[in-house]
Parts: C-alpha cells; structure tokens; sequence
C-alpha cells in the first residue's frame, strides 16, 4: 500500500525534483554561483488604516495599539525603509554596480515616484510582489485575476517595463501561478522555496519557477525568533556562498537568493554585513551577479543544452 495525497486544487507536490540527476548548469562567464538580491520593496502598500484597511501591520506585536486606532509606530517604521533604508541600499549597489531585482508591490512603486526613476535608470528588474503587499489566498479568484492585471498595469506606468515574475507575500494562493499563466507575460514566478534552481513544475507548460529562500534572507533579524546580531545572518549567507562555489567548482553551479528589506537591511547598523559580504563575494572572481529576470531567461535559452550527471 503506497501513500497518496488527497486531491485537492492546486500545484501537484513534488518531492523528487532533480534529484540524483543534477544539471551541469552554465553560468555566463563560468560563474561557479548566480546571486541575486532580492530587495522586498513592500512600504506604503502595507496595511494601514489611511490606506483603507481595517487594520495596520502588526510587525509581529511590537507597539499593539490593537485595530481601533491608527498605529503611527509601525507606519512610520515602514516608512524608514522608503525614506532612508532604500537609498542606503542603493548607493552601495550603484558603488559596485551590482544589478538586483525588487520584490516590488505596485502601489508601493507608485508611492514613491524616486524609487522608480532609480529602477529605471539601473535597469533593475522587477518581480512583482503584488498590486498591494497582501496574502493572495485570502482572495476569491475573480479578486486575485483583478489584482494582478492592477499591478501589471501599475509597474508598466511606474517603470515603463512590464514585471515578468512574480512573487506574492509569503505565498501563492491554489490558483496564482494559473492566473499568472492565463493572464500571460510572465516568464516565471518565485512562490517556491523547494530547490537551489529554476525548474518548470509539472503541468506549467513553459512556465518557470525560480525559487526562492527564506534561510538569506534578514526578516529574521526581527522576528521573534531569529538572529541577534547582523553578523550572525552575513556569516551565515558567507557560509551558504562558500558551500555553493564548493559545489559549482565540482561541476553543479547552482543559485543563491538574499533577501533584503529597506526598513531591516537599510538601517545603518546592518549596512556594514551587506557591504562585507558583497566585497568577500567579489573577490574571487567567480560570483554572478544577476538580476531574477536574467536568471530566468538564461535558464529558459540554455537549459536543454545542460548535461545531467547522476550523483
């Protein structure tokens, strides 16, 4: 007797993937790891009562005023990461000329008209995170096909490219990623946190996933439960680089996604752990730098020319 899921709407799991038989991926410029910061752009498309929401963010307990009234601590802590935290960010990209991808909520981008002139002008791509930064399961589907057409619409005006991935807040609802293909355009989405490499889930047709992780990424440095020290999460992400050039070296070249926030990351304090880790990432040559999109186009060219080795 074997085990079987119940039936039930969505994406099929899939606990095999690769594999034992893993890709000799090809990196341009031979690249041993493809990193890409991943820059959760979410302020001003948050909950908040001056938006029209009943009630504000919580950021896990911290100031809760509750649902009555308007919680001017958390707006204002979202607004640091538009104000300050972001240019922070963007200065030291601009410095080495690093090219990053914004997790970016539409409304968000239209918030802040400065912060879409910098995309523009670096050609950072985008990978929407929604038309406001909300959960898409607690959506009917009708609500959620709307949404996305609003946040495509909104990036092509802010930006003047339309986003070609997409990633929601936390996760998929059981019918983004069909949406996401019905509504087409989109070359991938990222509501996947299951591999190191892009992949097509069965069922998707051409549709990519280009996963992403929650182990890089510097939320944790205020969660409840995470780490104490910015060191702490830089010297993790140092050891996760180094065990990944291990692999590439050996012949598996694989993809390391970092997720920075502007009201976490952008605060000065924890600029110094992203600088370090860009500069020991640079060093040796052999790390690129890639926005998601060019991750993802790479990946839909050439995969069919990767060697699959068993290990």
């Amino acid at each position: 007797m074997t085990f079987q899921d119940q039936i039930v709407p969505g994406p099929e799991r899939d606990f095999v993937g690769y594999g034992r038989r893993k890709p000799r991926v090809e990196w341009p410029e031979k690249a041993t790891v493809a990193v890409n910061f991943c820059i959760a752009y979410e302020e001003g498309a948050e909950r908040s009562k001056p938006s029209g929401d009943e009630r504000g963010e919580s950021l896990g307990g911290v100031y809760p005023i509750g649902e009555t009234h308007r919680d001017l601590a958390v707006e204002t802590l979202f607004e640091y990461g538009s104000r300050a935290g972001i240019w922070r960010l963007a200065e030291l990209l601009d410095e080495h000329a690093i090219p990053a991808t914004l997790f970016a909520a539409a409304v968000a981008l239209e918030r802040n008209p400065e912060v879409s002139a910098w995309v523009r002008e670096r050609q950072h791509d985008i990978c929407c995170h929604g038309w406001r930064w909300s959960e898409p399961w607690l959506l009917d589907e009708e609500e959620e096909r709307q949404r996305i057409a609003l946040a495509v619409e909104s990036v092509i005006k802010t930006t003047g490219r339309r986003p070609v991935g997409w990633r929601s807040r936390t996760g998929a609802s059981v019918n983004t990623r069909r949406l996401l293909i019905e509504e087409g355009g989109f070359l991938y989405d990222s509501d996947s946190y299951n591999d190191d490499l892009p992949y097509f889930p069965k069922d998707a047709g051409n549709h990519l996933v280009v996963p992403y992780t929650l182990t890089y990424t510097e939320g944790k440095l205020v969660q409840p439960v995470g780490y104490t020290s910015p060191a702490d999460f830089w010297e993790t992400c140092r050891l996760g680089l180094d065990e990944l050039r291990r692999e590439g070296r050996g012949g598996f070249p694989k993809m390391m996604s970092i997720g920075l926030h502007p009201r976490h990351t952008g605060q000065a304090g924890r600029m110094a752990g992203l600088r370090s880790f860009i500069e020991y990432a640079l060093t040796p040559g052999d790390v690129w730098f890639a926005r998601r999109e060019d991750v993802a186009r790479h990946w839909i060219e050439n995969h069919k020319n990767f060697e699959v080795k068993a290990r």
